[in-house]
């Protein structure tokens, strides 16, 4: 089933997403402070709610999200009060206006068990996901610079300074390709229609790996560009968003040494193939399926934040006429890793979690606290691990895979997650998720197929093979699994007499339902 969502701002951009959520049958609310612009949607969106009142539909159980195209200032109390009532949460770039607010809320998320996805449109960008492939490949070689050029005449804000309203998605985008965060930034600009609002700015980003960005923002600009030039050492690319024809563009340009003289040798350009795909529709289209998965989104909440501390250094240096801001260093982790194993940038590790030899977590993992992480362990990339989860030797939990808290993996269980995997075939986009839920004990060299669910508190034997989704609480064995029994929550068989029993270690009451039991007060 489709999840449900509502769109709080129906103006500029709003109606963009209200369109795309329309069609990708999601839209149920619109909401609006605004009567008449509420009214101009009726004959387009014939079916679909409209409402002034926020409260109302917070309050509307049949509404799984709220998608916020507000003005930013209002960014952090309008997505605090839809985390508090239930919502996940999409929210248009920036998450908020500090970072105190920002972290505020992806605490808050993370509490809740809701999604927070941030609007960074270009991750979403068949161009910038082809672009990121190049990087990721060497194709590039060492990348040297980054620049970028997003300007335009059009809509002057006088909330918000163009630093925080165009820059977000070059910073995200920047970021994205290099996979770190600057240590240093420095950001001049110009104020020639509002005082205190800045019209132009001109930022630098400094990264430890010895790249410079550069990022050109203007809403005084005769014409619209959106260029993205990344410098490598073997070659050049531009992404040019204004082209209709050619959005990306490879130049194998190279420098020679000439008598001791640096010689530009240049070669003609080469067009790259990317998709058509409108960047907006598939951003809404990976929001509606994180909800229906519980996946975590590609620009979630940490990446959002991580975009606002860059935010935040950058108008700390235009406040202070363009000193060198350097970024708050991270404190020192709270947690162990063992010198042999590797643990990726940005990714997040929970304080008290040990993770022992050999061991690697790739970027974009989040690891809760408390865990234990055996030897020869992959996690990654972009996985999610919940608190207080073991994981014996000899286990890769690969993209797809979600464990809850308290789940216990034992040693060199299996999990896929292509159903058909072929060597010569790239499948990464046919993925199909796992979810293991709180408690799940999978046993020694088990194997779990990819898209099912194991339910809470479900103990599957050693050597099992999972082919199709596990109840709460059951006992699963065999090849294919089959459900022989059922486990209480504290790890003891149950004996069921009739359609009641009670746990002989802990106590604990539980009850038949059908094909599944459940514990009782």
């Amino acid at each position: 089933m489709t999840p449900q969502v509502a769109v709080v701002g129906a103006g500029y951009w709003g109606k963009n997403l209200i369109r795309n959520f329309q069609e990708l049958g999601a839209l149920r609310v619109i909401c609006d402070s605004s009567p008449p612009l509420l009214e101009s949607y009726a004959a387009a969106y014939p079916n679909v709610e409209r409402t002034t009142s926020f409260a109302d539909l917070l309050a509307d159980g049949r509404i799984n999200a709220v998608v916020i195209a507000t003005p930013a200032v209002t960014h952090s109390a309008v997505v605090k009060a839809a985390l508090q009532a239930g919502k996940d949460v999409f929210v248009e770039k920036p998450l908020a206006l500090c970072r105190a607010e920002g972290e505020e809320l992806v605490t808050l998320a993370e509490k809740q068990g809701r999604l927070l996805m941030v609007g960074h449109i270009l991750q979403y960008h068949p161009a910038v996901h082809k672009l990121k492939e190049l990087v990721d490949r060497g194709e590039l070689g060492k990348i040297q610079y980054i620049y970028s050029h997003r300007l335009n005449i059009g809509k002057i804000r006088t909330e918000e300074n163009i630093l925080w309203s165009f820059a977000p998605h070059d910073i995200s985008v920047i970021l994205k390709l290099l996979g770190e965060s600057p240590d240093h930034v420095a950001a001049h600009g110009g104020n020639y229609l509002h005082h205190g609002v800045a019209d132009v700015t001109m930022t630098t980003l400094s990264f430890a790996s010895g790249v410079r960005g550069h990022i050109f923002v203007s809403w005084l600009h005769p014409i619209k560009e959106q260029r993205l030039v990344v410098v490598g050492e073997k070659k050049m690319v531009v992404f040019n968003d204004a082209d209709p024809q050619h959005k990306l563009v490879a130049y194998a340009h190279h420098v020679e040494w000439i008598d001791r003289k640096p010689v530009a040798k240049k070669a003609e350009p080469q067009p790259i193939p990317v998709a058509s795909d409108e960047p907006l529709r598939l951003e809404c289209a990976h929001f509606l399926e994180c909800i229906a998965s519980r996946q975590t989104p590609r620009t979630d909440g940490r990446e959002g934040l991580a975009v606002l501390a860059v935010l935040e250094a950058c108008q700390k240096s235009l406040d202070t006429g363009g000193a060198s801001v350097a970024l708050r260093q991270a404190a020192a982790p709270r947690y162990f890793v063992h010198e042999s194993s590797y643990v990726d940038e940005g990714c997040e590790i929970g304080e008290g979690t040990k993770i022992w030899h050999f061991s690697h977590i790739l970027k974009g993992s989040k690891i809760g606290a408390n865990c234990n992480i055996g030897q020869n362990v992959v996690i990654g990339p972009r996985v999610t691990i919940g608190i207080g989860v073991k994981i014996q030797n000899n286990v890769s939990v690969y993209t797809g895979v979600t464990l809850e808290d308290d789940v216990f993996c034992g040693p060199s269980m299996v999990f896929t997650n292509v159903i058909n995997p072929r060597s010569a075939i790239r499948r990464m986009d046919e993925l199909k998720p796992t979810l293991v839920k709180k408690g799940a004990s999978i046993g020694a060299n088990a194997t779990i197929v990819c898209g099912h669910t194991i339910g809470r508190y479900a103990f599957i034997g050693a050597g099992a093979v999972v082919t199709k989704d596990v109840p709460d609480y059951a006992l699963v064995v065999g090849n294919p699994g089959r459900v022989v029994g059922w486990m209480c929550g504290c790890g003891v068989r149950l004996g069921f007499a009739g359609d009641t029993t009670t746990c002989t270690s802990c106590g604990t009451r539980y009850a038949k339902n059908g094909h599944a039991i459940q514990p009782q007060p």
